[in-house]
């Protein structure tokens, strides 16, 4: 594989968790002062962050637009839910951060989503075009 196609299959994936991994180290993030909004607005967030994650590992694998096989769809599973027990374990070190469990659910509820998501590119045959 050349280096090209290594950083085309690989590179969103890489930035996506370099991503994840700024947003978590930031001390004290908040999307509102509100808790009645801050709270659902992170739950919805790491969902879609999560979601967006699993097509991006999808897309290094190839696995997009093709039949969604079940070992490709464990190790999506496996690597998603495992990023997000790393984030929290993360979480826990950075200041005004708390590390909680409930979250690695709502990163798990994002995984299926994607894995939803993957499935149904190999369902409508779409294709990635480079």
């Amino acid at each position: 594989m050349s280096l090209r196609s290594l950083l085309w299959r690989w590179g969103p994936a890489v930035a996506w968790t370099t991503f994840i991994f700024a947003l978590s180290a930031t001390p004290g993030l908040k999307v509102s002062s509100d808790a009645s909004v801050d709270g659902p607005l992170r739950h919805v967030a790491h969902m879609v962050v999560f979601a967006v994650l699993t097509v991006l590992i999808a897309h290094g694998l190839d696995a997009l637009g093709r039949p969604l096989r079940l070992r490709t769809a464990l190790v999506l599973a496996a690597v998603g839910v495992g990023y997000g027990v790393l984030d929290e374990i993360h979480q826990a070190f950075v200041p005004d951060r708390t590390a909680r469990l409930i979250d690695v659910g709502y990163d798990a509820i994002g995984v299926a989503v994607g894995l939803g998501f993957v499935w149904s590119s190999g369902r409508l045959g779409w294709r990635d075009r480079r």
